[in-house]
């Protein structure tokens, strides 16, 4: 991995006191423990072997990451690396006892910083946790992320190791601004990742597929809907990464259009295509619509397997099944009125309703009145229009 000039120097110096203090990390090792931190930013798995690589460049036995402390009957959640011969107890320390608890936000100590030997050999932490699992030497610092949130960052060594020295602070400062902001990536990572999942199950819930293509018409993912909907094999399928209709004739109008909306994706806005066609299905069930839509290109991603376009399609004949308690709730329906509210909705007519509930047609009328009066409709079609335009579809599970 190539070291900017300026990473290089800092690798080998470090401010300290007003005095530079040699780090004793060279470049290439610098470079490696930069390409496991960053690489555990994107990967959360990968922490684990970032830190296995500081512990050794510290010849510590343990390092670790406190990314939630514990409380009442949350265990939380530290990451550790130790040595090959060591164990780490699958409980966590009573981080609430510790001496290090509470610093303040980058600040690095050591024992020696904050206790005599003799007061830390009295703590009850020490003697209980640390002791056992010979944690003698500690160096510690809560490194603040930009969300407020604080992570907490221990490297440590046993008894018969040796202190952390001026060499070490210098080199753990080299590494906190790196840590410090892989933390930050992977918050926002995170995020991104959240909040895509939330989008995608949203869109699934309301029964619409969406496929992404790249800028080669080659399908980079699908949600669950549109995988579900090609896995019919019934008008669509992917062959080969592209996305192709049964019929012959459909596909070469399916290809041209996906075509002409990958080459508008870098036109002004007004100017980038959204078409819309549909697809014939040998089932002879109701034809797939599709709408594709061209996405708007990233200059850092330009011709380079980025998103170009969106496809996105339903099942017209498909059956919404929402939860009948959250229908319920929405609308202060009974339970047996939501469930003839759910087959109108579907396209029954109320004689269809009352035998698919097995229920008589007068208990069905009377359960159709008081639909009406609670929710303030008056005709069965005024009905169908609220119930599927309302929020209760986002509430089906995956």
């Amino acid at each position: 991995m190539a070291v900017a000039p300026s990473t290089q120097a800092s690798a080998r110096t470090q401010r300290a006191g007003g005095a530079s203090v040699p780090v004793d990390l060279s470049a290439e090792r610098f470079g490696e423990l930069l390409d496991l931190i960053y690489e555990a930013a994107l990967q959360p798995e990968g922490w684990a072997a970032a830190l296995s690589a500081i512990r050794e460049s510290f010849d510590a036995n343990y390092v670790s990451l406190i990314v939630r402390p514990g409380s009442g009957d949350d265990l939380g959640l530290i990451v550790s690396a130790a040595g090959e011969e060591r164990t780490i107890d699958t409980h966590n320390p009573p981080l609430q006892m510790s001496p290090f608890h509470g610093l303040p936000p980058d600040r690095l100590v050591t024992v020696d910083d904050i206790l005599t030997e003799t007061d830390w050999r009295s703590l009850a932490y020490y003697r209980d946790w640390c002791a056992p699992h010979d944690v003698f030497h500690v160096m510690a610092v809560d490194i603040q992320t930009r969300d407020g949130g604080v992570y907490g960052f221990r490297i440590t060594r046993g008894e018969d190791g040796e202190r952390f020295s001026a060499v070490d602070r210098a080199r753990c400062q080299v590494i906190l601004p790196h840590l410090r902001r892989a933390l930050n990536l992977h918050l926002e990572v995170n995020q991104d990742r959240k909040v895509n999942q939330l989008y995608s199950q949203a869109m699934a819930q309301l029964m619409v597929g969406a496929i992404v293509l790249d800028e080669h018409g080659r399908v980079l993912e699908c949600n669950p809907m549109a995988k579900a909907i090609v896995q019919m094999n019934d008008g669509l399928t992917i062959k080969d990464g592209q996305l192709e209709a049964s019929y012959a004739a459909d596909n070469r109008r399916l290809q041209r259009l996906v075509r002409d909306v990958v080459d508008g994706a870098g036109k002004p806005s007004k100017l980038r295509p959204i078409e819309a066609i549909s697809i014939s299905r040998p089932s002879g069930k109701v034809s797939w619509g599709l709408v594709v839509q061209s996405i708007t290109p990233d200059a850092w991603t330009e011709g380079k397997h980025r998103p170009s376009a969106a496809v996105f399609l339903r099942d017209s004949d498909s059956k919404a099944m929402p939860p009948v308690k959250l229908a319920q709730e929405l609308f202060q329906l009974t339970g047996a009125e939501t469930m003839l509210a759910i087959q109108l909705a579907n396209g029954l007519s109320l004689e269809e309703a009352a035998e698919a509930l097995n229920i008589k047609r007068n208990t069905a009328r009377a359960h159709l009145r008081s639909i009406f009066s609670k929710t303030g409709v008056r005709r069965q079609t005024e009905l169908v229009r609220i119930f599927l335009n309302s929020v209760v579809l986002l509430g089906a599970k995956d």
